[in-house]
């Protein structure tokens, strides 16, 4: 399995995952799903669709290829029609279809030059394959690792992963926060990201976490139903409150052990909320173990003094159908060694 990974990276020819277009007077097939156009003040370009981009909405397109473009930039040009397909205006949700013409417009851009991770995250990621086959790859995602670039993140798990898969195609399925571990899944094609996403958002894929929470949890709350708002975005930073003008949020819970002053349970989240776990565990009165968002600065402070410093939230299991078999699966990710510790020291305090 890890030998896949190395093959597919020696005998890639693009660094870093990213194929530069060149000004041509043909369009450019995009068959690089993590395409950076270089931008020019002089001259337009035109890029012809292959099959791995059918789908996705343009600006989404847009946003992932023009790196260093801000969203209202991105905007503006397809509002003003200086972004065309097939010589037509079109509008932000239009998807694309294998065989488009994209016109895109000249723009000077920074570029935003990818930065080669470390080896020892490479091999992290290599040593973190769950299963991986030509349409999915599952890892078991490391606590502490962002799985996509955002505000003050120099490495994240989708970068890293281009680089070992250079040249091929990768896309997150879902995603994790940044401090939670466990089961991660990304489509190697369009068509398994386009069905995958979609059995995620109809909830037919069931995961499974386990959490670390501050004191007891009742044996008998087994389902926390609570409403999930965002707050605004602020210096990079969102908090999720609840509220009744929010969307509908469910969570199931159960106890898998008590310790002294600590439990560790089984959360099934029947949404797909950002935070959902952590604050619909808050609303019950039990914030996750390691959590600075929601959790107390005394709580904190007690578990550094375990030596206790990630958010302890482990994604344990997914079940899902394969995108092409259709065929039931489940992959389950071992607790890391920070996980593991955290229990141990909660446990070592007595039950």
């Amino acid at each position: 399995m890890l030998s896949g990974l190395k093959e597919l990276a020696d005998s890639a020819d693009n660094k870093n995952g990213c194929l530069k277009i060149q000004m041509r007077a043909k369009p450019v097939s995009v068959n690089n799903p993590h395409t950076t156009i270089e931008a020019s003040p002089a001259r337009v370009q035109h890029l012809e669709v292959d099959e791995n981009r059918q789908g996705q909405r343009i600006d989404n397109f847009l946003k992932s290829s023009l790196k260093g473009a801000p969203k209202s930039l991105i905007y503006r040009i397809i509002r003003k029609g200086e972004v065309r397909v097939n010589g037509k205006r079109v509008k932000p949700e239009y998807k694309l279809q294998a065989a488009d013409i994209i016109r895109v417009p000249p723009i000077r851009l920074t570029q935003d030059r990818p930065i080669k991770p470390a080896e020892k995250l490479l091999t992290l990621l290599q040593e973190s394959v769950l299963y991986q086959d030509e349409d999915i790859l599952l890892i078991n995602k490391p606590s502490g690792l962002a799985v996509h670039r955002g505000s003050g993140v120099s490495n994240c798990i989708i970068d890293i992963l281009r680089s070992l898969y250079q040249g091929q195609y990768l896309e997150l399925v879902h995603r994790l926060d940044k401090g939670t571990s466990g089961c991660l899944m990304l489509a190697r094609n369009a068509r398994a990201l386009k069905i995958m996403q979609n059995d995620f958002r109809e909830r037919s894929t069931q995961k499974d976490y386990h959490a670390l929470v501050h004191d007891h949890w009742p044996e008998d709350l087994h389902l926390v139903s609570a409403s999930l708002q965002r707050s605004a975005e602020k210096y990079g930073q969102r908090k999720v409150f609840i509220s009744q003008d929010g969307k509908q949020a469910v969570t199931r819970f159960g106890v898998l052990e008590h310790y002294h002053s600590h439990s560790l349970l089984l959360a099934q989240p029947q949404t797909g909320r950002t935070h959902q776990i952590r604050v619909h565990a808050v609303f019950a009165g039990f914030p996750l173990c390691g959590d600075e968002k929601y959790s107390s600065s005394e709580q904190m402070q007690s578990l550094k003094a375990l030596g206790i410093k990630r958010l302890c939230l482990h994604a344990a299991a997914l079940r899902f159908k394969h995108p092409t078999s259709a065929q039931p699966m489940q992959v389950s990710a071992p607790y890391d060694a920070s996980f593991s510790a955290a229990i141990e020291a909660l446990a070592a305090l007595g039950s």
